[in-house]
């Protein structure tokens, strides 16, 4: 048994913070608080080659400042018409600075430049675990689906509006929040974690 009582999200992104808080709500003992909320003010650099390397990278500098449990987490959207990109460098695809909007008209540019209207597509999450006990633990969640070339629906955050998930006619950005967070790649992992984390603290 090991007594929790907080666990810090490895995260700047609001957009993030707020879905995971959303998916881990069922963890009512637990305090979980953004970088903000832990008065912590850096953002560590992606430098890593895959979502695990880079998931570590976070949680292990934030794990390393303040000694408490720490969630961090990296996705990706790997495109098979593309080889796989963005893949690990999917935040960062238009440019350093790229907006939102910027990496999904890079996407849907690549595509075309293929004469490609869609493609068979995955979006990955790997959660990286860490705690004062040396538990390390990674926890992923894949969900599949296809890319399109237009934006359909005005939910969600990064390539959401051009995501189809498998077994559904909406793209992610065109689901309610509660709908997402039952199939999304963020909520597959997620609820890995917080399995293992009931186990952790039972």
């Amino acid at each position: 048994m090991s007594n929790i009582e907080k666990i810090i999200l490895a995260s700047n992104n609001k957009h993030k913070i707020s879905e995971l808080k959303s998916i881990l709500n069922g963890l009512s003992n637990v305090q979980l608080l953004s970088l903000e909320e832990a008065n912590i003010f850096i953002d560590v650099e992606e430098t890593g080659n895959t979502l695990n390397e880079n998931a570590y990278l976070k949680a292990s500098e934030i794990f390393n400042i303040t000694g408490v449990p720490v969630i961090a987490d990296d996705s990706g959207l790997f495109v098979e018409a593309l080889d796989g990109e963005p893949g690990v460098y999917s935040s960062r695809y238009a440019g350093l600075n790229a907006t939102y909007s910027d990496n999904c008209e890079k996407l849907i540019s690549e595509l075309k430049k293929k004469n490609l209207t869609e493609s068979n597509a995955e979006f990955r999450t790997v959660i990286c675990f860490m705690d004062d006990k040396n538990n390390e633990k990674y926890f992923e969640g894949i969900v599949k689906g296809k890319i399109i070339t237009e934006q359909l629906g005005d939910k969600g955050f990064g390539y959401d509006p051009l995501f189809i998930p498998e077994g559904l006619d909406k793209t992610f950005a065109q689901l309610t929040d509660e709908e997402k967070n039952k199939l999304s790649h963020r909520a597959n992992a997620v609820y890995k974690f917080t399995e293992f984390l009931k186990k952790l603290i039972q």
